[in-house]
């Protein structure tokens, strides 16, 4: 292994010309497809496409952890990853990891509501305690949630290949968004899951080729990695409280993630998203590290393209890559829950058809914001903050609430996810200082506020 990234470092010694850049980015992204499109299993069945299952085998822990991790490795999420560790350093990708925590959190009480509730899914959950219409506006949200995963992550593919408006850009948005639609149609979550463990596979080994080419070179040590930043609310710490506070809540608005906890059994989904939660915040804390050795050396602009750049064409094709397989594990996924929720949860009519049919919808409606300049970062810090008002709602999930219980609570987060996008939350409020506080301080009062409105009515009812 040592030799090969040492050939591998060689190699990007030495530059291609110009010109043939873009064709070898482009044949990563043609043939990558295209060789997951040769490898995908076909969905012959309903069970096949929706809940991949084959002959009643279920996916094991080996596959699922690896599943769930790389579908939540987003091309943004590694992108902004790099980004905070440029800006706060190490502090910056462990406060971003602090979204991992995620996982534990759903594995254990989804765990507890298969165990000891009996429900089947999250939607019939929601059904049962709060009725169809409480069904509908959690739907709503998580439709919400889907439609941003495809324009936050494909936009991170297309400035790799141009600047944002560029024709480049665009270009490499669309082909990418049609070929992955290509293999997802073909299989459904057999083919998302399948993919996953190959596209898990190349992460990881490419993520090592990244991390050996920079710490074998110009003394970057793993002592100058744990000194660097400050651990302080101003300098990442507002971030990272913020990211612990919605993972009391994220992980129920995201069907890429809950779709999983409900295709193998309760004792394998517990260890698979546990460990998931370890390993994925792993993952970003390490790639952080390519920010890290940014901001040591001077850089400025994005993290992961400028480190690309300062090493030569092969380590710049290989965190292309690595962003290529990122974004392609993301985006077959979210086609993938897109079209369980329309046949399955809303019941439109669970056959492939509409299946396939959802996919195509949703790939070409979540491409639209591409074109409008959207930010990816608050597709991830303003989508958290408007669904705080799940918080009780799953945590307290055995208790006998009234069902307005649920719509004060997601009204409520709801309403706190605004103030924090029109940026009016009230500066006496907020009592720390830096970048995020405000983040921070409208997740604290926000969840406050929503915890509260649930249990009222269930007091007042007593």
């Amino acid at each position: 292994m040592i030799t090969l990234f040492s050939t591998i470092l060689s190699l990007s010694e030495s530059s291609l010309p110009s010109g043939r850049i873009g064709w070898a980015q482009w044949a990563l992204i043609i043939g990558s497809s295209l060789i997951l499109f040769l490898l995908s299993p076909l969905a012959k069945t309903t069970n096949q496409f929706f809940k991949a299952s084959k002959r009643n085998k279920r996916p094991n822990a080996f596959v699922l952890t690896g599943s769930l991790i790389i579908s939540w490795i987003f091309a943004k999420s590694i992108t902004n990853a790099a980004n905070l560790g440029l800006d706060f350093g190490i502090v910056g990708g462990v406060a971003y990891a602090g979204y991992y925590l995620s996982f534990a959190v759903a594995g254990i009480l989804i765990y507890r509501m298969r165990k000891h509730g009996g429900f089947k899914s999250i939607h019939q959950f929601l059904t049962t305690k709060f009725g169809r219409s409480a069904m509908a506006l959690f739907s709503i949200l998580i439709a919400i949630r889907l439609f941003n995963e495809v324009w936050s992550n494909t936009t991170v593919i297309g400035t790799y290949f141009g600047e944002q408006g560029s024709s480049q850009y665009y270009w490499a948005i669309i082909v990418f968004t049609a070929l992955t639609l290509a293999y997802a149609i073909k299989g459904g979550l057999s083919s998302s899951i399948f993919t996953d463990v190959i596209q898990m596979g190349l992460f990881s080994i490419l993520l090592c080729v990244i991390l050996w080419s920079i710490f074998t070179k110009d003394d970057f040590t793993v002592k100058e990695v744990t000194m660097s930043g400050t651990w302080s609310f101003e300098l990442g710490l507002n971030l990272f409280f913020a990211a612990i506070i919605q993972s009391f809540s994220y992980p129920f608005h995201d069907p890429v993630l809950t779709d999983r906890a409900f295709i193998s059994s309760p004792k394998v989904t517990l260890k698979s998203f546990l460990w998931a939660s370890v390993l994925g915040g792993l993952c970003i804390v390490l790639f952080s590290i390519i920010g890290v050795y940014a901001q040591m050396q001077g850089m400025v602009g994005q993290a992961a393209v400028e480190v690309g750049k300062a090493f030569g064409v092969v380590i710049l094709l290989v965190i292309n890559f690595i962003m290529i397989t990122s974004a392609a594990s993301t985006l077959d996924s979210t086609f993938s829950s897109f079209s369980k929720l329309l046949a399955i949860d809303l019941k439109m009519g669970k056959d492939l058809t509409i299946g396939r049919a959802s996919m195509a919808a949703i790939a070409i409606l979540g491409t639209l914001p591409v074109f409008l300049n959207a930010e990816i970062l608050s597709a991830t810090t303003i989508s958290g903050t408007m669904v705080i008002g799940l918080t009780p709602v799953f945590l307290f999930w055995k208790m006998d609430a009234p069902k307005i219980s649920f719509y004060l609570s997601v009204i409520c987060g709801l309403v706190f996810g605004f103030i924090l996008v029109f940026e009016i939350f009230p500066e006496a409020l907020i009592f720390t200082e830096g970048k995020y506080a405000d983040l921070l301080w409208v997740n604290v009062f926000g969840i406050a506020s929503c915890i509260l409105l649930y249990l009222i009515p269930k007091w007042i009812k007593k």
